[in-house]
């Protein structure tokens, strides 16, 4: 059984949010797929694990980097 997540993000840096993403989407989490995509001011992860804890640890993962790009981006507002 295959264990799935979807998390969007309504932003309007859905693009620096991508950007700073897609650097961790080339690198191999055992036992995980990750795709993440942005459309019109969201980013949308979807993730497929093998088991719960891999699932819960790139969810984790990927909220605090996608986190960190969105609070990045704001302060670069300002």
């Amino acid at each position: 059984m295959t264990n799935r997540a979807e998390l969007t993000i309504r932003t309007r840096n859905a693009g620096v949010v991508l950007g700073a993403l897609s650097p961790e989407m080339s690198e191999r989490v055992p036992r995980t797929s990750v795709e993440v995509v942005a459309g019109d001011g969201e980013v949308t992860i979807r993730i497929e694990a093998e088991d719960l804890a891999s699932l819960r640890a790139a969810l984790n993962s990927y909220i605090r980097w996608a986190d960190v790009a969105q609070e990045t981006a704001e302060e670069a507002r300002r």
